[in-house]
This record gives C-alpha cells, structure tokens and sequence, in this order.
C-alpha cells in the first residue's frame, strides 16, 4: 500500500489531505454539535430532574396512566385506519400518473402544513347538527366533541400524511416488471398486489405506521379544540402544568418522552432492518 502511494504522489497527496481534514469538516462537526446540543441539553435536562419516586408515583396516579394509555390506543387506531385506507391510494400514487396527481398529492401533505387548531375546528364544522355530514353523524350515533371516535379522527387527519408518502416510496422502490411477470404467469391485479406487491412493501408499511403512530401519540393543538376529555398525555401535561406548575408536568412529560423514544427506536431497527435486506 506504500508503494503504491509512492508510485502515485496525488494519491498520497489526497491521503495527507484527508488525514488533515478541510475547514468544511470542522464546519459540519460544529453545526453538528450546536444542533445535537439545542434537542439533546433541554430534554436531558427535564428527564433529570424528577425523581425516580416521582416518576414512579406518576405512573401509579390513575389519571396519568390512564392518559397515556389512551394515547397510544388511539395514536395505534389512527397508524391502523390509515394502514387501511392509505395503502391503496399510496399505491395509487407510486404507479399511476393521471391529472391532477400533484393537486391529489399536496392535498394529502396538508395536514402537515396547516395550524392544527385549524383541524379540530375544521372536524367540528362538519359535525354540528347544521351541516349534512353532522347530521348523517348524529343519526347513526357517531359523536365527535369529547368522544374517543374525535380523538381518533384528530389523530388520523394529522398522522395519514406520514404514512402515505412513507408508503409511497415504498412501491416506488419495488420494480414494476416483477408485477409485470406475476400478471404474465395469470395472476389478477389483486392476487399480485397481495402475494407480489405487500409482502415486498411491508417494511414500509411497518415504518409508516410508527410514524403515524410517533405523530399523533403527540398531537396536542387539535385534540384540545375537539375532546379536551377524554384526555390524552399531552392534555394532561399541559392542564397539570397551568394548574400546577414544572414539578407536576415533568414527571408526566418524561413517561410521554419514552413513549415517543421507543416508537423511535422501533421506527430505526425497522429501518435499517430494510436497508440490509436491499
């Protein structure tokens, strides 16, 4: 290896150069360490501070373990509907082109544009007794203010965007001519999307979920216009901190954190575990 370096002085040149490192490099590690610093120091800072004993006696508190359950049960149905309803038009999306597919697309990516009080006032405007839609809703029983079903559609207005283009990107990735050769060989649209098409998707579809599910275990703005009760974490935390103050809102705002940290870890060994496969 030497030799050869001597042989070729640009490549030793570069070598020198390399071990050296160019002003760019110091550039990106200082950038680097002022952002891991402005998400990692505050965090670290409210998770030191409770106590164990008060972690603990937070988590005991019915109330709270209440909230966060009903957090990741409906943050879980919002990831479940959207599996349902956004893998076909994902699907849609990746292998189809037809007017006003950008127009279709940037309606999708709404929700993550627009204030999400804006969505719980928007929810509410077609549930009440004055429009149509609230009054079909009233007739069959579905309510929306207060209500888990509010909470659920709250929460998969603001997570479906996340898992279509997720999704999305997905059936992209996978080669069209192995839907091509398994509808050669007889099998139907259908029959090839679920035996050809899913099982190759399904890492995708995985990661979009938790995505999802990441998203709206979260969501706060839009929960509290629609169902402030039944309340989910990030209610609690916010009514514990107006009524209480930093030391009742901690503890609770900690046990969301890990929440959010496991949904997290899963989302990466569900990537990587992907990218390995390919």
């Amino acid at each position: 290896m030497n030799s050869t370096a001597g042989n070729f002085p640009g490549i030793a040149a570069g070598q020198r150069h390399h071990q050296r490192r160019d002003p760019l490099f110091w550039l990106a590690a200082a950038c680097s360490a002022v952002i891991v610093a402005f998400i990692l120091v505050p965090l670290v800072e409210m998770m030191t501070q409770p106590t164990l004993t008060a972690l603990k006696e937070t988590l005991m508190d019915r109330d709270v373990f209440r909230s966060i359950r009903l957090s990741i049960v409906t943050a879980g149905a919002a990831a479940a509907i959207s599996l349902v309803f956004g893998t076909p038009l994902a699907y849609l999306l990746a292998r189809h082109r037809f007017p006003g597919k950008k127009i279709l697309e940037s309606v999708i990516d709404l929700p993550i544009m627009i204030p999400h009080p804006v969505v719980g006032i928007a929810l509410l405007s077609i549930a009440g007794r004055n429009h149509p839609i609230g009054r079909l809703m009233q007739a069959v029983g579905i309510e929306i203010m207060g209500t888990v079903t509010g909470l659920i559609a709250v929460l998969t207005f603001v997570g479906l965007p996340f898992y279509i283009n997720t999704v999305k990107a997905g059936f992209v990735e996978i080669p069209p001519r192995l839907e091509h050769v398994s509808r050669s060989l007889g099998a139907s649209a259908g029959a090839t999307f679920f035996r050809v098409t899913l099982p190759l998707a399904w890492r995708h579809m995985v990661v979009g979920g938790i995505m999802c599910m990441a998203r709206a275990v979260s969501e706060f703005g839009a929960v509290v216009i629609v169902a402030y009760h039944p309340m989910v974490a990030p209610v609690m935390i916010y009514e514990r901190f107006t009524a209480y103050g930093l030391k009742y809102s901690q503890p609770v705002a900690v046990w969301l954190i890990l929440v959010c940290l496991v949904l997290f870890l899963l989302l990466r060994v569900f990537s990587l575990d992907r990218k390995a496969a390919a």
